[in-house]
């Protein structure tokens, strides 16, 4: 049977750019997490005016949920040499080695540069860092602040350095709808919507996207609800490339009390002595992997998942009774939160399953952050840059968001300013299936069917079959959409994340094996020719953007690494 396509509008909000409100900055940064923070501090420092577009508070983040910490090589006995090579380990053949060079080596700066705006990292009575290990890392390297709450002392200092810069104008509830090119695929800026509805166009010399993931698009994630893929998917309609969609990390340690949200349970907690036991209280994952419950994520998360399957009971354990300091003290927020349920850390296991935690693929950039739309830049999780290949390793994803952040930032201050051109008007696309006036949506019946389904047949385990299923039920949901007209941010939300999933779900079913978070059943095992990276770029039919059939590219895993 033939898999449909799957299209979608080109613009989500007709309007006369001529006649709305406009604000002109030299670049824009949407998103105010650590990535989109250190582009706008970085294209301040260049000479540029910066407008800082958050669709939400600017604090609400995935930065200021991040629980685990920050890699960096700043203790003694480790190297740059060897947090690369176990950065090209973990990525199973598809990281870029120069880009994880120049990530690496970028640590220690940043590190440095967060501490100069105030951030304040946990250390020994020594005054040296210190230091936790999570999976995939040789050495301790995770440097954090209280305990498990990294992301917010960083979010924090980069939120008050942001708001110190004269040359940085913030805009908070400000959502960001697309991305506005001129008649030569050019970035001219964005186009937005304010908190009481009304469109705003801000103009450009560059856009740098850094809008975070994508978990929301599944049922069970650590992400916020702010993480619909709204860069990935303004990025795809502007004609981006969209790289390695497929894989998409599972964290395997989410608290789990039904009805409540869930609530991220840092790698952190396992490298200080905590271990996964099922119903019985027996520990499996010595059993599974040499590393135990610090091998790969994708690893546990599957693991974990297979325990609950195989039970039939809704979650495993966590239990810190063999962390040899009191887990209260280690982990005040953990604590906090587990007390709030009536469990006692220090006592009681803790209730877990896996939750959808980071969008590895992305928008494709190169090392500076552009993309192949002109003006338009992408970092952190929005962006595949080539750090994480075809896995994430823990705590590299702070790393990179300050790093390639900044570089980013840099690169679209020196964009070249355009001459004038003329602003034309929107075009929707042509809608062949406009619904009759009795036809309404329920927008929450709707994007919970799309988060089970994701959940169900494109999640930790995928199956061609289910892979196929899943692209029919895209296809006909965004037939749905597009003859709906969405015209509210909840509604762009779920176009969005249905964009995403449509690329996630396609870029699976291209890759023919099992290789770092993608995992098809049919298709266990890795297979060296689909060393490759999987591409996909919008194509024009009939008056609308199609998903076309992916496109492969050779991975440059071959490349030696600099100074290694």
């Amino acid at each position: 049977m033939i898999t449909p396509s799957i299209n979608f509008q080109r613009f989500l909000l007709d309007v006369p750019l001529r006649r709305i409100p406009s604000f002109d900055f030299d670049v824009i940064v949407a998103g105010t997490g650590c990535a989109g923070s250190a582009a706008a501090l970085a294209a301040s420092r260049h000479g540029a005016t910066v407008g800082l577009v958050a669709k939400s508070d600017l604090q609400d983040t995935n930065t200021w949920h991040a629980k685990g910490g920050m890699a960096a090589v700043v203790g003694t006995g480790d190297s740059i040499g060897t947090h690369v090579e176990d950065t090209l380990a973990v990525g199973s053949g598809l990281s870029d080695p120069k880009i994880v060079d120049k990530v690496v080596r970028g640590g220690p700066s940043a590190v440095s540069l967060l501490e100069s705006l105030g951030a304040a990292f946990d250390r020994n009575e020594d005054g040296s860092y210190e230091l936790g290990r999570e999976g995939g890392h040789s050495n301790p390297r995770i440097i954090h602040a209280h305990g498990a709450s990294t992301g917010q002392e960083i979010q924090r200092v980069l939120g008050h350095a942001t708001a110190a810069d004269e040359r940085i104008m913030s805009f908070e509830n400000l959502f960001g709808v697309d991305i506005i090119t001129d008649d030569q695929g050019r970035c001219r800026g964005m186009l937005c919507v304010n908190s009481d509805g009304n469109p705003v166009m801000i103009k450009a010399r560059s856009v740098v996207l850094a809008t975070g993931g994508a978990g929301q698009v599944y049922r069970e994630t650590t992400n916020p609800e702010i993480a619909t893929g709204d860069g990935v998917a303004m990025a795809w309609r502007s004609g981006a490339v969209i790289r390695d969609m497929e894989f998409v990390q599972f964290h395997p340690t989410c608290l789990y009390i039904a009805g409540a949200a869930r609530v991220l349970i840092s790698e952190v907690v396992r490298g200080a002595g905590a271990i996964l036991v099922d119903h019985d209280g027996h520990r499996f994952m010595p059993e599974l992997h040499p590393d135990a419950e610090l091998a790969p994520r994708d690893v546990v998360s599957r693991a974990v998942m297979d325990r609950i399957i195989h039970s039939g009971r809704t979650n495993v354990f966590l239990d810190f009774s063999s962390v040899a300091s009191n887990p209260h003290e280690l982990f005040p927020g953990i604590s906090r939160i587990c007390n709030f349920f009536g469990i006692d850390i220090a006592r009681d296991p803790v209730p877990i399953r896996p939750g959808a935690h980071y969008m590895v693929g992305g928008i494709e950039v190169d090392s500076e952050g552009r993309t192949c739309v002109p003006g338009l830049f992408a970092a952190g999780e929005c962006a595949s840059s080539g750090l994480h290949g075809a896995n994430r390793m823990g705590s590299n994803s702070l790393l990179e968001g300050v790093v390639l952040g900044e570089h980013a930032g840099v690169a679209a201050a020196h964009h070249p300013r355009p001459e004038e051109w003329a602003i034309a008007n929107q075009v929707m696309g042509v809608l062949g299936n406009v619904a009759p006036e009795q036809v309404s949506l329920n927008l929450t019946d709707f994007t919970y069917s799309l988060k089970s389904m994701m959940w169900r047949q494109v999640g930790l385990r995928r199956t061609t079959e289910d892979l196929r299923q899943a692209q029919d039920q895209l296809a006909f949901w965004a037939r749905v959409m597009n003859g709906t007209m969405p015209t509210n941010p909840r509604a762009w939300e779920l176009v969005n994340m249905l964009t995403v999933s449509s690329l996630i779900a396609k870029g699976a079913a291209a890759r023919q094996e099992s290789r770092g978070v993608h995992y098809n059943d049919d298709h266990p095992e890795a297979v060296s020719s689909w060393q490759t990276h999987v591409r996909q770029q919008a194509l024009a039919a009939d008056g609308l953007l199609q998903l076309g059939s992916p496109l492969t590219s050779v991975a440059r895993a071959e490349d030696p690494v600099p100074g290694t």
